[in-house]
Formats: structure tokens, C-alpha cells, sequence
């Protein structure tokens, strides 16, 4: 099995990671679709915020939902090949991880009327903190293959900057 660090935006060369902004209503971070056949065991999710000052907690949910948010597509070079299968086994996106606006992306610009969802963690975080989770062996959440959606969302009470990231076995 092979692992994957998938962040909320593209990967960083010359510059830092990019931020995403919240906003002040429901936003999707990050978007992440496996492929038709072969689904993705979530071993860790994060989420960290540069805000100022303490204040209202921001709602923080790892979720699988049943309709694409759109995003920004996330490319080949964005997914990140954590060990040796991974590094060995080529080009993610051709096999594993599908990517495109209504795929795996990041920074939603719509959310899309979901009907079905199931919630795999969820937190009340400060906007001056963050928030791992690495799943005990054997409680890892599993993202069933084809038309399903992992998302980290966030509601914030006023705009900050975040970054988040999952870490998928394939």
C-alpha cells in the first residue's frame, strides 16, 4: 500500500504553501475523489489557522459526501508521495486519485446541494490553532471508490487563512 499527503493547494517551488482563505460561511478546503475501483484509507487529517487573536471557535468537519463542490483541480504534482510504494508506483492521478473541478481540489467556489454524507471527525478549533488527527490502525476511515467525496470544510465566524491536508493509503 502505497501513501499520499494531499494538501489544499498546489505544491510549493518557489514559494510557501499557498493559504486558503475561509471566509465567514460553510467553505470546502479541500476536496479529495478516489478512483472508480479502488477506494483510499484516510490515515491522518489536519487543519491550522493564522489568526490574530483568540475568538468563536471555526466548525472543522472531515466528510464524505455524495455531490462534488467545485474547486481549483488538483494536478499530479500537487499530491505528495509520502513512501517507497508510492514513489515506485508512478502517477497517482492515472489509477488512484481522480483530479478536476468536481474530483480532488482544493478552495471550493460552490458546495453543491449534498442529500447524503458521512461525518468522519469534527472539531471546534481557534482561529489562532490547529488540529491533527492520525486514526488508530484499523479505525481509519474508508472513502468508498467511485462517485463519493472527502472534504475538509470549515464555517468561521470571520475570515482567516488555513491550511489543511489529508494523508490517504492506496
Amino acid at each position: 500500500m502505497a501513501l499520499y499527503l494531499i494538501p489544499n493547494g498546489p505544491s510549493p517551488t518557489t514559494a510557501a504553501q499557498a493559504v486558503v482563505t475561509t471566509g465567514a460561511v460553510i467553505k470546502t478546503l479541500l476536496q479529495i475523489q478516489s478512483s472508480a475501483t479502488m477506494g483510499l484509507k484516510i490515515k491522518e487529517w489536519g487543519v491550522s489557522f493564522d489568526g490574530a487573536v483568540a475568538a468563536a471557535g471555526i466548525k472543522c468537519e472531515l466528510i464524505e459526501t455524495d455531490v462534488a463542490a467545485t474547486v481549483t483541480a488538483h494536478v499530479a504534482a500537487g499530491i505528495v508521495r509520502l513512501d517507497a510504494a508510492a514513489v515506485q508506483g508512478g502517477d497517482p492521478t492515472s489509477n488512484r486519485i481522480l483530479v478536476g473541478t468536481a474530483a480532488t481540489g482544493y478552495t471550493a467556489s460552490a458546495e453543491g446541494s449534498i442529500t447524503a454524507s458521512r461525518l468522519f471527525d469534527a472539531q471546534l478549533v481557534q482561529p489562532t490553532s490547529q488540529y491533527i488527527k492520525q486514526f488508530p490502525l484499523g479505525l481509519e476511515p474508508y472513502m468508498k471508490p467511485g462517485s463519493f467525496f472527502t472534504r475538509i470544510r470549515v464555517t468561521a465566524p470571520a475570515a482567516v487563512n488555513a491550511y489543511a491536508y489529508v494523508i490517504v493509503e492506496a
